[in-house]
């Protein structure tokens, strides 16, 4: 894609959508940590259900602690890899209180030193919560990336460095929201809704799904 392509790409998603928000629910930093470390290789509805009680009772990695990873368990035991990933919760809270005051740093390398904390969640973290033009390559990305012409790239780190490259810095902020929503609805990797997708002229994939006769 152009770099023009690109600047009218994100415009329209702009216009289309000027705020986008993340579809994980959450109260603080911490419990957004906590969503996004429980995400992976799960869906959003599905965390969002598993946490909605958890995050009445825990809001800090002290909280969490005093829960227990039993109990943190009995929560989550509805998501896949549940009990790896309440292991990890744990060990990160212990990591947050020890080193950080129980404060979730924004700080790329203290996040990845986290349990259960790779570049993509440290990565979702610091863009919702602070801010930070931060792209988050997940499976959607990715295939925007490779399946628009975008940013081709074999691995979610070249994506992502690519990305970085060639979004204007006015959409970075919200590229990753809207790439995010872009795939999960619009550009699916099954049967991709080409018809109804408001950046299909700007599109370089070659299998574009007809429109309906």
């Amino acid at each position: 894609m152009s770099k023009a392509a690109i600047e009218e790409f994100f415009q329209r998603l702009s216009d289309a959508d000027p705020e986008p928000k993340g579809e994980l629910d959450y109260t603080n930093v911490y419990t957004l940590l906590v969503a996004v470390a429980l995400s992976a290789q799960a869906t959003d509805v599905g965390v969002n259900k598993a946490t909605k009680k958890l995050f009445e009772i825990v809001a800090t990695p002290q909280d969490m602690l005093a829960l227990g990873e039993e109990a943190l368990i009995s929560h989550v035991r509805t998501i896949g890899l549940y009990r790896g990933k309440a292991k990890n919760i744990m060990a990160a809270a212990k990591i947050l209180v020890e080193k950080h005051g129980g404060i979730v740093p924004n700080d790329q390398d203290a996040l990845e030193e986290l349990p259960g904390v790779g570049r993509k969640t440290a990565n979702v973290v610091r863009n919702i919560a602070f801010g930070e033009p931060t792209i988050a390559v997940d499976t959607h990305i990715f295939r925007l990336g490779n399946r628009t012409g975008m940013a081709k790239g074999k691995t979610p780190l070249a994506v992502e460095k690519a990305l970085e490259k060639k979004i204007p810095k006015r959409f970075l902020h919200h590229s990753h929201h809207w790439m995010i929503l872009h795939g999960r609805y619009i550009c699916k990797a099954r049967s991709p809704r080409c018809p109804d997708c408001i950046v299909n002229d700007l599109c370089n994939f070659k299998d574009k799904t007809p429109a309906a006769e």
